[in-house]
């Protein structure tokens, strides 16, 4: 279970570290992402393939320690999923609350993914330098900077609906 848990907080940290680092910072990723920081013609866009790419080393690990036995397969195992429950978590968080690609029923609801959500609004912003990089930690990336928790406030109350 903490092989699960620590794959889980390890993607977030490499998809924090790949989000500036290669994919802001490098042509080569940028000239894929960038259509994620443009209006989406259809239902795809180029950066979708970022998806496909982590996917790798999960279905691998998975694999590996399903046919690994002992130890090690069970820790591959464990990452693996990790990694996997990090993914399904991304593209529920991210493509269906944040960007609306889908609905998301009650998970719109749930007032942490709301911070979550506002977080990586800012980021579209390209305040602070673009913060935050991280999707799940945002919140926290934010509060790192002068100002951050300040904006995540503000949009935290444009959220709310008003009183009549």
């Amino acid at each position: 279970l903490l092989l699960v848990l620590g794959g889980m907080v390890a993607m977030e940290m490499w998809a924090r570290w790949a989000h500036k680092a290669l994919w802001h910072d490098n042509a080569a990723g940028w000239a894929l992402h960038k259509s994620h920081h443009e209006p989406r013609m259809g239902p795809f866009e180029a950066n979708d393939v970022f998806a496909l790419v982590n996917a790798g080393p999960a279905i691998l690990l998975t694999a590996a320690g399903f046919f690994t036995p002992g130890e090690l397969g069970a820790m591959a195992y464990g990452l693996g999923l990790g990694i996997t429950l990090f993914g399904m978590s991304y593209v529920f968080v991210h493509d269906g609350l944040v960007h609306r690609r889908f609905p998301v029923g009650p998970l719109a609801e749930v007032p942490y993914l709301k911070r979550v959500a506002c977080a990586h609004q800012i980021h579209h912003t390209d305040k602070f330098d673009g913060l935050p990089w991280g999707l799940f930690f945002g919140p926290q990336e934010l509060n790192a900077v002068e100002g951050g928790h300040e904006e995540l406030e503000r949009l935290m109350q444009q959220q709310k609906p008003s009183a009549e």
